[in-house]
């Protein structure tokens, strides 16, 4: 049996704090919201539940290749879930709600150097034959992006 090949994406986000300031800020959903606003969501939302952080967002399709919006359309919802499991680490699931693909990994904070790193390691997967790989690139694009956003986000937040 064949199957499909997936994206992977790991990002070292990197905050001159202590583990103990980037996960109290990782757990407020104003931070969270902030993050929405800077990446231009057209609309979100970021709820603390526990150790369950879930972020919904909708991001606009403009832009996209007509082979991505012809799947997801003009709009795309996109809803994140970390489960921290202990104070350092994350499972972390993102779904399309609706659409055939997947994104799972794990977020960890580890210190280095006087400053705490949130490495990110997620792998994309779509599961549309032919298009699939191409999409699981674009996601995998926006993705890093989106990161990167954070991290300059958190770096204002925590300073």
């Amino acid at each position: 049996m064949m199957t499909g090949m997936s994206k992977r994406v790991v990002k070292e986000l990197v905050y001159d704090a202590s583990p103990d300031e980037v996960r109290a800020m990782l757990f407020d959903p104003a931070f969270r919201e902030r993050v929405l606003a800077d990446q231009r969501v057209l609309r979100g939302s970021a709820r603390v539940d526990g150790g369950v952080v879930t972020v919904e967002q909708v991001q606009s399709a403009d832009g996209l290749p007509s082979v991505a919006t012809k799947i997801v359309g003009d709009e795309i919802s996109i809803v994140q879930r970390e489960t921290w499991t202990t104070d350092d680490h994350a499972d972390v699931e993102v779904t399309i709600p609706g659409k055939p693909g997947e994104i799972t990994g794990t977020a960890t904070l580890l210190e280095r150097d006087g400053a705490t790193i949130e490495r990110i390691d997620l792998e994309v997967s779509v599961r549309i034959p032919l298009v699939g790989g191409k999409l699981e690139a674009l996601i995998a694009g926006m993705l890093e992006k989106a990161l990167d956003k954070e991290q300059a986000t958190g770096r204002a937040w925590l300073s």
